[in-house]
This record gives structure tokens, C-alpha cells and sequence, in this order.
């Protein structure tokens, strides 16, 4: 019989996908969340303030493709993409978590990235930029 342990990051990605709430009991006292976000650079302290501002972000259920997750001394590094639906309307966001855990395994703070949310015009513009710069690479 194997036993699997979830760890605080594999919970709090699995709140993310859900999207109905993110729990506090995910972060350790004084946890900090520290967010780079378009035009803006915020942070935001203890288990409710940085569980309500995730449960914020992260409010309808969602996908996150392209996950890499990569272990650091006292952390963790994830990056992903972040796809979903809103009122009919796709979106998707690229983001990174730059995670530090106490010695109870909670997260103690968080250094986050987003390059904002791209909707599907954004997305068929990014797509095209990109296939046309592999067709340039492939005729160079």
C-alpha cells in the first residue's frame, strides 16, 4: 500500500484549480505574500490576508498548464500557466510563485510574478506573433 502526503503547494494549487476559496491553515503565522503584478507591486501579511487575497485572484475553477514545480533549500519555485473561463470568455495568465516554508512545511512567504491576464483576442495575437517567428526561424 502507498501512502501519498500532500504537501501546503500541492494544496494551494489544488484550491487554485478548484477555485472556491483558499484556505488560511495552507500559510504559517506572519506568512507574506509579496505580489509583482502589471504596473503594481503590493504585499500582504498573515494566513487570512494572503489566503483572502489568493481566494481573490483565484475565484473561478481553472487549469494550469505548463506546471513546473522545482525544489529549493527551504522552498519551492512554480510556474504555470493559468487557463479559464470567465462569463463565456477565455483567458489565461502566466504566473510564478517563489515559496518559502516554515518548519512545520506551511508557507511562510511567497514572492509571486503575474504578467497579467491575456483574454482571447490577446491569446490569438500571441499565438500568431509566435508561429510566425517560428516560420522565420525555420526559413532563416
Amino acid at each position: 500500500m502507498t501512502t501519498s502526503t500532500l504537501t501546503a503547494v500541492d494544496r494551494l494549487l489544488d484550491a487554485f484549480r478548484a477555485g472556491h476559496g483558499v484556505p488560511a491553515a495552507l500559510f504559517a503565522p506572519g506568512a507574506v505574500l509579496d505580489a509583482t503584478v502589471p504596473g503594481w507591486r503590493f504585499s500582504v501579511e498573515g494566513p487570512d490576508a494572503v489566503a483572502r487575497q489568493y481566494s481573490g485572484w483565484f475565484d473561478l475553477p481553472c487549469e494550469l498548464e505548463e506546471l513546473e514545480r522545482h525544489p529549493v533549500e527551504g522552498g519551492e519555485v512554480v510556474t504555470y500557466l493559468q487557463s479559464l473561463v470567465d462569463q463565456g470568455v477565455p483567458y489565461a495568465a502566466h504566473h510564478c510563485h517563489v515559496l518559502r516554508f516554515d518548519a512545520e512545511g506551511r508557507i511562510a512567504g511567497d514572492l509571486f510574478f503575474c504578467g497579467g491576464r491575456w483574454d482571447a483576442a490577446r491569446l490569438a495575437e500571441m499565438a500568431a506573433a509566435q508561429h510566425a517567428a517560428s516560420v522565420a526561424a525555420r526559413h532563416a
